[in-house]
């Protein structure tokens, strides 16, 4: 008989990401016992997918048709990270499906070789003014599969 318990998560190295932001830490980000609060890290997913995409110009975030909309988040955490220190997010994509996305981000501490934290979260591309599931645009999928 297997065992039902899925194995603990692990901390990875750099290797297995496409793309890396730099994101410098906030002396806000840090919460009462001196580390960044964990809905900070939620906010560096956010921060590393949407800045790759706008930078790559594949998301309008004022006027495009098609948006994504994040319908599940999750997050390990490995080390502490805090102010003042340096982040640098690295960024995959797991799964590419007709209108949803599987982005993975790992977060490292400036120059460390594996991640404090790693998660991901999904975003569901709908259309701007229905609000439901459009086929990713061609452009996009490019960049996606570019981050596979």
């Amino acid at each position: 008989m297997s065992d039902p318990t899925p194995a603990k998560p692990q901390p990875e190295g750099r290797a297995g990401y496409k793309a890396f932001r730099t994101i410098g830490t906030r002396w806000m980000d840090n919460d009462a016992y001196g580390h960044v609060n964990n809905v900070v890290y939620y906010s560096w997913f956010d921060t590393v997918v949407n800045a790759h995409l706008v930078e790559r110009g594949v998301l309008d975030i004022e006027k495009g048709d098609t948006i994504g909309l994040v319908i599940e988040t999750q997050c390990n955490y490995f080390a502490s990270v805090s102010f003042p220190q340096t982040v640098e997010a690295g960024l995959r994509v797991a799964r590419i499906g007709s209108s949803s996305v599987r982005y993975e981000v790992g977060l490292f501490v400036q120059g460390e070789p594996l991640t404090a934290a790693k998660g991901h979260f999904i975003h569901v591309y709908v259309d701007r003014a229905s609000r439901r599931p459009a086929p990713l645009p061609a452009a996009l999928r490019q960049v996606l599969q570019e981050l596979q």
